[in-house]
């Protein structure tokens, strides 16, 4: 019998399956604005890009953090000063979908502004997971 963390791990993989309708609704938005340049109608789905993808990253949050990706993974978990950067950059990134997110959801009265406003917290929350994932990574990889 598999142990709870190979299912979980094995878990991991449906982010892709939330990765498939946000590359679907990006696509969207190009043709639109390409072929119309009006971007009123595209605003809802930036608000299904943020939501899926941030479903996506508390996916991926799930997956086994003693092995990398790839080798440009690697090299920034293997370095002190790359992971504390990219670590930063995360921070960032979860600081900017969460403020930017409350303060919209809140001060403005449009409700397709809202609606992209609760996508951007729930990436922001999405991000929250892989943080606690990245420091796992710096912390097993690290070569001091």
């Amino acid at each position: 019998m598999k142990s709870a963390k190979d299912i979980f791990h094995r878990i991991s993989y449906l982010q892709y399956v939330f990765h498939l309708p946000a590359l679907f609704y990006a696509t969207k938005i190009y043709y639109v604005l390409f072929t119309s340049g009006d971007f009123d109608p595209v605003i809802v789905d930036v608000n299904k890009i943020l939501l899926f993808l941030g479903i996506a990253i508390s996916f991926s949050t799930l997956q086994d953090f003693t092995k990398t990706q790839n080798k440009l993974s690697k090299k920034i978990w293997e370095s002190r000063r790359k992971g504390k950067v990219f670590l930063g950059i995360i921070i960032g990134m979860i600081l900017f979908c969460l403020i930017f997110g409350i303060i919209g959801l809140y001060s403005s009265n449009n409700r397709i502004l809202q609606e992209v406003a609760l996508g951007l917290i729930v990436m922001g929350i999405g991000c929250i997971g892989m943080l606690k994932v990245a420091i796992e990574m710096y912390e097993h990889h690290r070569k001091d």
